[in-house]
């Protein structure tokens, strides 16, 4: 995985709005079956992370834990944030193939 070049994508599909960040909007975003994919910080809390992968499992979400909360956050010009969820396929398979590296 090329850190900063996952940290451009998010940067860019930020831009383009198809990000959703925030706790109650990205259980939302899953709940309502726009989220295509999820991003949890891998430092976030071990019940964070259960909580959003019981969510996406159930609605058949792809999961990653990459970068750390502050990396998440940077990356799409925010504060910190534990999750983020990608909205639009355009960008599910660049951001997937970069991790999958």
């Amino acid at each position: 995985m090329n850190q900063q070049k996952l940290m451009s994508l998010l940067g860019l599909a930020q831009k383009a709005g198809k990000i959703v960040s925030g706790d109650f909007a990205v259980q939302g975003a899953i709940k309502s079956g726009k989220a295509r994919l999820l991003i949890i910080a891998a430092d976030a809390s071990e019940s964070t992370k259960k909580e959003y992968q019981h969510l996406a499992a159930a609605k058949n979400i792809t999961v990653f834990c990459v970068l750390s909360k502050e990396q998440l956050g940077g990356a799409i010009g925010k504060a910190l944030r534990a999750a983020v969820v990608i909205t639009d396929e355009g960008f599910v398979k660049p951001i997937t193939l970069n991790l999958q590296e």
